[in-house]
């Protein structure tokens, strides 16, 4: 199916906080942080969440936190019939306000296998769950003396990529560390997306090294937008997240401090187009002397 043709809309990430260990009061204050973004003057088309947005971010806390969704890619989702309750309040928070929502990420189990991965739901306007991405790549690294961390010890990663179509554009999902592997961009551009978003929560060893750049890579590498949003810093948490939401065209052109907040941006086809036309890339690669990836 060919990509809708990009058009101008507005884009708001929320940066959020007061995230604990109380599930419900978590998302309470995600919907009434979503509402607030609904409500700003100008209206944005599409809200983003933060990674792990419903339970704080580690290996101990997936498993326990984790919900059946029972979404099946290409079939009719009945939400009211889903056993997630973080489900069913994005649906219900979408329809309310009559935008696309990215739900940031919950953990999620496969009543399947008893896998439990790190998972991204898509909403449309209608309440209607369109599409889902499952974390590919999962965040384990050892940093001597600063940080360590294994998301592999209790999550298991994705296999598939993901995009979806809206009115105004196509979208492509990843989740926080999936932005540090092109390929993954690189084959959602290929296949028409406009812009990638990735709710994340790096740290404060990862974020100060590649947050930025990374994203600005993303954008140059494929002349698209890139956009993560991270959940607000609390130091009082065991996961102390970066912050600083930003969107990138590939210039920052917003950006968050640290603290909860919510970021606003116009995304303009123009930009884009005078990109691809002044520097032709897309058209320019070599697949005689390399494998396109994409195929």
């Amino acid at each position: 199916m060919s990509p809708p043709v990009l058009r101008k809309f507005t884009l708001a990430l929320v940066q959020l906080g007061q995230v604990t260990a109380d599930k419900a009061a978590n998302l309470r204050h995600a919907r009434d942080m979503v509402l607030k973004a609904a409500s700003a003057a100008t209206k944005p088309n599409l809200i983003v969440l933060p990674e792990c947005f419903n339970s704080p971010y580690g290996a101990t806390y997936f498993p326990a936190y984790a919900e059946t969704i029972g979404f099946s890619p290409g079939s009719k989702f009945q939400v009211s019939t889903s056993p997630s309750e973080s489900v069913k309040m994005l649906s219900a928070v979408a329809k309310e306000t009559s935008t696309w929502l990215i739900g940031g990420s919950i953990p999620e189990r496969d009543p399947k296998t008893n896998n439990v991965y790190n998972t991204c739901t898509v909403y449309s306007p209608a309440g209607d769950l369109i599409a889902m991405h499952r974390k590919v790549h999962l965040f384990d690294i050892d940093i001597p003396g600063k940080i360590t961390f294994k998301e592999s010890e209790t999550l298991t990663g994705g296999e598939t990529m993901n995009y979806f179509d809206t009115d105004f554009a196509r979208i492509g999902l990843g989740i926080c560390y999936d932005v540090r592997f092109p390929e993954l961009a690189m084959i959602s551009a290929r296949k028409g997306c406009h812009m990638m978003i990735y709710p994340g929560a790096f740290n404060l060893t990862t974020g100060p090294l590649h947050w930025t750049i990374l994203q600005q890579a993303r954008a140059v590498d494929n002349q698209i937008y890139v956009a993560m949003c991270s959940p607000a810093r609390d130091m009082t948490a065991g996961y102390h997240a970066w912050g600083h939401s930003m969107v990138v065209d590939p210039i920052v052109i917003a950006e968050a401090e640290h603290e909860e907040t919510i970021v606003f941006a116009e995304i303009n086809p123009q930009t884009l187009d005078d990109a691809r036309a002044g520097i032709p890339v897309t058209s320019q690669r070599r697949f005689d002397v390399y494998p396109d990836v994409s195929k």
